[in-house]
């Protein structure tokens, strides 16, 4: 039986929609793999007010639900870059994302701002997808 694209996904929240007025990092909620093949951060900004701010992405994997002993995702184990899912103060009302395919269960993802002292609102969900089990029929989470 065919499923469409909501029986095969699910979307929690990452980043609570929030106005960053500083320099403060923004990290995401941590995201359990298990049962999913793919794993994706997507953000979205509305207007970036500050004229030079810039705000780069990373991400950690670990075996560890609370991420103790983290390390930095390989450049090999993410689709995408973390230089291409970063934003800058241009990128008003831009939405950017990156993808996960390494083997640790756990991940999370971090939004560092630099020079920022201007309003800039950001929210990211996780989107999983490739279920191991469907449908995924999770209308609330």
């Amino acid at each position: 039986m065919p499923f469409d694209a909501a029986s095969r996904t699910k979307f929690t929240q990452a980043i609570a929609p929030v106005v960053v007025t500083d320099n403060t990092a923004q990290v995401s909620n941590i995201l359990d793999t298990q049962g999913y093949d793919a794993n994706t951060w997507v953000a979205t900004m509305g207007t970036l007010a500050d004229a030079d701010a810039t705000f780069a992405v990373t991400v950690d994997e670990g075996d560890a639900s609370n991420l103790s002993g983290s390390n930095s995702v390989a450049a090999a184990d993410l689709i995408g870059t973390t230089s291409g899912a970063s934003f800058t103060f241009a990128d008003d009302n831009k939405t950017v994302k990156i993808g996960y395919k390494g083997t640790k269960r756990y991940i999370r993802v971090t939004v560092t701002p630099s020079n920022n002292t201007g309003n800039a609102p950001i929210a990211a969900v996780w989107a999983q997808s490739q279920p191991r089990t469907v449908p995924e029929t999770s209308q609330k989470v």
